[in-house]
């Protein structure tokens, strides 16, 4: 469904009043709420841009910023225990002079003293504030859904890693990237799995029905179940083996030792919301990434911006490379940069041997679908115009990776491509780069 587009607007553009404050002199106090990848990138790059005031960085896991895309794969298939993939260390923020907390969290927001209190009682008074609060596990709707195993954290990656033994008996509800990269490492792990997904097609929200159904192929391949189109009614604790009853909507009941819920995100607003900042699917920000406060930024998951490259449609991306990228742009202009977010979406998943890599935004209404020799399948979304707006690969290993790195430069150029060339496995995508001239 196409989203709305939101234009900037005059009230956009930072006021005369407000730019005496934005820059390096007048901005002492930078205070980060949460610790994950965009707020380690945030920080490095504000000492990256020689910035020399106080760096206060909060987050409540009792870990050092870590990557989650490892927690799906690498973390359950670890057979010692494993270590998060800290992306900044301790250590680290000790040498670039950022202090830390990672056992407490912000409480509240005083946005007219311009002051942070958290749980411990502690206060932290900005003259910039940066929300990196990310995202959390969406609940299930339905009675029994404290059962469920959710993943999302490390701790909750280790709990689930425990759970997962040959023979085991796995209800995975949610046919999303989270839900399928569980069901492949379990199915890896020896584990009996059934997935159950409301919608009639695989991750349906970000990918083609056409990558998609190949995709299902190959866990139907590994022996992985599959429930389409029905939705979950409850999950009831047993007192015999399996554990769980899984009753569905059309009437049947999967029986399993573990269930585990995979049924998508939501931003981490609430604090946003309690101080007031304007919530529009996320913390509402502009494309330079400030929000409803001139004195506060929003990055990563937790917010929705207005992207150029999609006629400043309001979207908002749940991937490592928007927060490797946020955290970018947001140390960029808590000084009164204009850095805009506006680089190609971009993400990937890794399921069994396969390689599944989705570059832009696919609302377009032509579809096309390109499929090499090489057991390569690349599919394309145009506009009307027939500007490139997305392309989707699945391959072994990193086959498609150079396919999707030039579609990505393809979609930023604004490129208007025929589809006549487009599908044409004996036309390389480099060639299209170098004729096509900029659409913008």
């Amino acid at each position: 469904m196409p989203l709305p587009s939101v234009a900037p607007t005059e009230s956009d553009e930072i006021s005369l009043v407000e730019e005496r404050f934005l820059s390096k002199e007048t901005v002492q106090r930078v205070v980060v709420i949460g610790a994950g990848e965009c707020a380690a990138r945030f920080v490095t790059t504000l000492r990256e841009l020689n910035y020399s005031g106080s760096i206060v960085l909060l987050g409540d896991e009792g870990l050092a910023p870590y990557e989650r895309p490892p927690l799906s794969k690498q973390t359950l298939l670890n057979p010692t225990t494993p270590e998060p993939t800290v992306v900044l260390t301790k250590k680290r923020l000790r040498e670039i002079n950022a202090n830390f907390d990672l056992n407490d969290c912000a409480l509240s927001i005083d946005r007219s003293l311009r002051q942070v209190t958290t749980r411990n009682s502690a206060t932290y008074t900005y003259d910039r504030l940066l929300f990196a609060t990310g995202a959390r596990s969406r609940p299930l709707p339905f009675d029994g859904a404290k059962h469920a195993l959710m993943l999302r954290t490390h701790s909750e990656a280790l709990l689930l890693r425990d759970a997962l033994r040959p023979g085991t008996k796995v209800a995975v509800i949610g046919g999303g990237f989270i839900g399928l990269e569980v069901a492949a490492s379990a199915r890896s792990l020896g584990c009996n799995v059934t997935v159950i997904e409301v919608a009639d097609q695989l991750m349906g929200r970000a990918v083609p029905a056409e990558i998609a159904a190949l995709m299902e192929q190959r866990h139907r391949n590994e022996g992985v179940g599959f429930k389409l189109g029905i939705g979950v009614q409850s999950i009831e604790l047993t007192t015999n083996e399996p554990r769980y009853d899984v009753n569905l909507t059309d009437g049947l009941t999967i029986q399993a030792d573990l269930v585990v819920a995979g049924i998508g995100a939501v931003p981490e607003t609430t604090l946003a919301a309690a101080c007031g900042l304007e919530i529009a699917n996320g913390i509402a920000a502009n494309e330079h990434l400030r929000t409803s406060d001139p004195f506060i930024y929003a990055a990563g998951d937790c917010v929705s911006f207005p992207h150029p490259l999609y006629d400043y449609r309001r979207i908002r991306l749940e991937t490592w490379q928007n927060a490797h990228d946020h955290g970018v742009v947001a140390a960029a202009n808590v000084f009164g940069g204009s850095e805009t977010a506006s680089s190609v979406p971009w993400f990937w998943s890794d399921q069994y041997d396969l390689t599944l890599q989705v570059a832009g935004l696919s609302f377009g209404p032509t579809r096309l679908l390109r499929t090499r020799g090489d057991g390569v399948v690349l599919h394309f979304s145009l506009d009307a115009d027939g500007r490139l707006l997305s392309a989707a690969a699945v391959a072994q290993g990193s086959a498609a990776a150079r396919d999707i790195r030039l579609a990505k430069m393809l979609i930023a150029k604004r490129a208007i491509i025929s589809p006549e060339l487009i599908t044409d496995p004996a036309v390389g995508l480099k060639s299209l780069l170098s004729e096509y001239a900029d659409h913008s």
